[in-house]
């Protein structure tokens, strides 16, 4: 995938599948399962948020001058996940069913309504301004760890 909306969005699914076993990994009392794939989950959610605030969003504000905009609105929402995982791994810690489920709710709302932003203006808008570049960017992407 040499687009951005292409990998981006594919990681995307990636993230909600680990989250999907996560969930009902707790909801079934497998704590053991739980904290592999919710282990898996947060860290594939974190290295997708450092690419784009690393690479992607640098990128996009460095073509368009837009520094005020959809990044600016992304990394917000992105301190938002952020403060979720963290309780959510608190809740987990305790093997606390009803507070890591409540979490993963309201998380759940937060990157659906996220992702949909990202996939339908932000990284369709990044691809653009890019044009033959977004592979390079893509591949920059890749090497963040």
């Amino acid at each position: 995938m040499g687009d951005v909306a292409g990998y981006m969005t594919h990681e995307h699914r990636e993230c909600d599948e680990l989250f999907a076993k996560a969930e009902a990994a707790v909801d079934a009392g497998d704590w053991a399962g739980a904290d592999e794939q919710f282990t898996a989950f947060d860290n594939l959610t974190r290295l997708h948020l450092r690419r784009e605030e690393e690479v992607l969003f640098p990128a996009f504000e460095a073509r368009t001058g837009m520094t005020t905009g959809p990044t600016a609105m992304m990394r917000i929402e992105h301190n938002q996940i952020r403060a979720l995982l963290v309780s959510m791994t608190a809740a987990l810690t305790d093997r606390d069913t009803e507070a890591f489920l409540g979490e993963a709710e309201t998380l759940m709302v937060l990157t659906q309504q996220h992702n949909m932003k990202e996939e339908q203006i932000l990284y369709p808008m990044t691809d653009r301004s890019l044009a033959g570049d977004a592979p390079d960017v893509v591949d920059q992407m890749r090497e963040v760890d």
